[in-house]
């Protein structure tokens, strides 16, 4: 194991606070700030080694140390349920997961009665979980994308997602009806890099928590 520190960054919306929190901890990340379609950048100087990748892939590049840290929304976590350490809060990136339903539905309470109904979901585990913890035998569906489709084509009774702004479902007559829980972007590490490689890492969770303090001052 080489003393580079290999960092995953997400691409996406959680990309530029991420680079925000970097730079704040005192890394030099003025390469990823170009308009670049390189995925792979090293900094000599910090010897730290950047890999921009998806933020579903993420904890699968940490899992298996090709990503000494990586940067993912808890929600990522959650239903991947992959083998990393959580490290840290880094309180951006907020968005909930919620069960949404028609307006229909929602207002005349027939969700609450529902024991049986379908699910669309990309998030399969957190919905299985949830549900099962509800006491609920839901049939969850998985799919890939458009979830807020489902109900409207009769796919499923409800669906759930995360949101940030709830806009996307308000557009689509949908309407939230239970949280499952909060979300916001985590640091995580490979269990034998965060062992191997204190020395490193220690230190930039230090600075890390410092610029979370600071910024949410």
């Amino acid at each position: 194991m080489d003393d580079y520190l290999s960092i995953a960054i997400p691409k996406g919306t959680l990309y530029k606070d991420t680079i925000r929190v970097l730079r704040e901890a005192g890394l030099n990340v003025d390469e990823l700030e170009t308009d670049s379609r390189k995925l792979f950048f090293v900094n000599e100087e910090d010897r730290v080694k950047y890999i921009i990748c998806r933020p579903t892939d993420i904890p699968t590049f940490v899992e298996y140390g090709a990503a000494d840290l990586g940067f993912v929304g808890k929600d990522t976590i959650v239903e991947q349920n992959k083998d990393v350490y959580e490290l840290l809060d880094l309180k951006y990136g907020a968005c909930r997961f919620v069960v949404a339903v028609p307006e229909k539905t929602a207002q005349d309470g027939q969700w609450e009665q529902m024991t049986h109904a379908r699910v669309a979901t990309k998030f399969p585990r957190v919905a299985q979980n949830y549900f099962a913890a509800e006491g609920k035998q839901m049939e969850i569906i998985k799919l890939h994308g458009n979830i807020e489709l489902a109900p409207l084509v009769g796919l499923s009774e409800m669906i759930v997602d995360i949101v940030s702004t709830g806009r996307t479902l308000r557009e689509n007559n949908l309407v939230a009806v239970a949280e499952i829980f909060k979300s916001t972007a985590r640091l995580i590490a490979n269990r034998v890099s965060h062992r191997l490689k204190n020395n490193r890492i220690n230190p930039l969770i230090g600075q890390l928590k410092e610029v979370v303090g600071k910024l949410n001052d």
